[in-house]
């Protein structure tokens, strides 16, 4: 990370305050709760759309990847989402979810995993989908639109669209129907 503009992990206030606001796109009609965390920085994106909420105590990070959500969504309370993450328009996410695209590399033993870097790999949610609560989605994984994913859930492979999701780890249950406009088991 740029040394300059980063204090413990988080943008020092300089840069949240008179840099943040200038490359950084959030529609002004998205409601950002006070008490949400943004660890954003202006070397990756982070973009919010029209008529979204972001709610208390939710943390978003793009330090290693870029965040970027659409129209018409909530992030739950207490949500984590660290990107590279793409959340497209419609989006429902519940409580307590956390969704990382950044993970540890540990292939040397005799270093600290601190010091051994992090690879990223996207998560995609397409649009018009709902994650339940306390869910985990892993990097590298694509939600397709029109899914609904089940509480407590630990997504590590892709959902195809239409599909309904549960368990840990999680396995398509559903799918809908075009012909009889239903749901169906699989």
């Amino acid at each position: 990370m740029h040394s300059c503009i980063v204090r413990n992990y988080r943008p020092r206030l300089w840069v949240k305050l008179f840099w943040n606001p200038f490359v950084h796109n959030v529609a002004s009609s998205s409601v950002i709760r006070r008490s949400s965390r943004r660890d954003v920085f202006p070397f990756n994106e982070f973009q919010v759309g029209k008529k979204t909420i972001i709610e208390s105590f939710a943390i978003i990070n793009n330090a290693v990847g870029s965040v970027k959500i659409g129209n018409n969504c909530v992030i739950g309370i207490g949500d984590t989402v660290i990107g590279p993450v793409t959340i497209e328009d419609n989006v429902i996410l519940a409580q307590n979810i956390v969704m990382s695209g950044l993970n540890h590399t540990y292939t040397d033993v005799t270093k600290p995993i601190v010091e051994q870097g992090v690879t990223t790999h996207p998560i995609t949610i397409k649009a018009n989908s709902w994650i339940g609560a306390n869910c985990t989605l892993v990097g590298g994984i694509t939600i397709g639109k029109h899914c609904v994913i089940g509480g407590g859930s630990v997504v590590t492979k892709s959902v195809p669209d239409y599909h309904i999701a549960i368990g840990n780890p999680a396995k398509l249950v559903k799918r809908y129907n075009f012909e009889t406009e239903e749901w169906e088991k699989i």
